[in-house]
């Protein structure tokens, strides 16, 4: 893994409005997340908008998945994000 900062990027961006999450998180296919500019990024930015600044920097957040396609993808993503965020890692 390479070492020092990670850029920082800022992205423009337009809401989707079919983004409700349901009870298990936001169930679209997978070619959603990859075909729509920024759809995953919005998602996990709206998580992060949710959640106090104050109480998410140096907070930890878990991340899981089943393996599937796409998984290590969406979760160096949300590491990203998370970190761009103020959250911790572990």
């Amino acid at each position: 893994m390479e070492e020092g900062p990670l850029p920082l990027l800022t992205l423009t961006t337009a809401p989707y409005y079919d983004q409700k999450p349901g009870t298990s998180g936001l169930r679209k296919k997978t070619y959603y997340f990859e075909e729509k500019p920024c759809y995953l990024e919005n998602f996990i930015q709206s998580i992060f908008f949710s959640i106090d600044l104050k109480d998410r920097q140096g907070a930890s957040l878990v991340v899981g998945g089943d393996g599937r396609y796409f998984n290590k993808s969406a979760i160096e993503t949300i590491v990203q994000m998370a970190a761009a965020n103020g959250v911790g890692i572990r």
